[in-house]
């Protein structure tokens, strides 16, 4: 191991999954959900003994053709890894949708803050 790594504090970090099925899209969608300006945030308690946190990630064809939406969710994938492991909750699937123009362009710090204030607004007493 590096030593710069070893001296680090160690971070607690939760276990990230990606949603697959599209099945658990759609209970995120009938959840919870919180607009940012890069982003819309659905998050959903599953009720199940799994203490994981799932995600997911989706852009529509507004946001522009496969390059642009790959892009974009490229990028939510990068700040979900970033965020998600630290301030998600045990036990909840997130669904991270793309929006047009903004999710690709804004500054990555700005898009992690986004995450984080739409966490903190889903999760108030946390």
């Amino acid at each position: 191991m590096h030593p710069a790594v070893s001296s680090c504090p160690e971070v607690k970090s939760k276990p990230v999954t990606v949603l697959r099925k599209r099945a658990d899209f759609l209970a995120a969608a009938r959840a919870r959900r919180q607009g940012t300006a890069s982003m819309m945030v659905q998050a959903r308690k599953r009720g199940d003994d799994d203490l994981g946190i799932r995600v997911g990630f989706t852009c529509s064809k507004k946001v522009g053709n496969a390059v642009a939406r790959n892009r974009a969710k490229r990028r939510l994938r990068a700040a979900a890894h970033e965020v998600l492991p630290v301030s998600g909750l045990n036990g909840w699937d997130y669904v991270l949708i793309g929006r047009k123009d903004v999710t690709a362009e804004r500054p990555f710090e700005a898009l992690k803050g986004d995450l984080l204030q739409a966490l903190k607004k889903l999760h108030p007493a946390s």
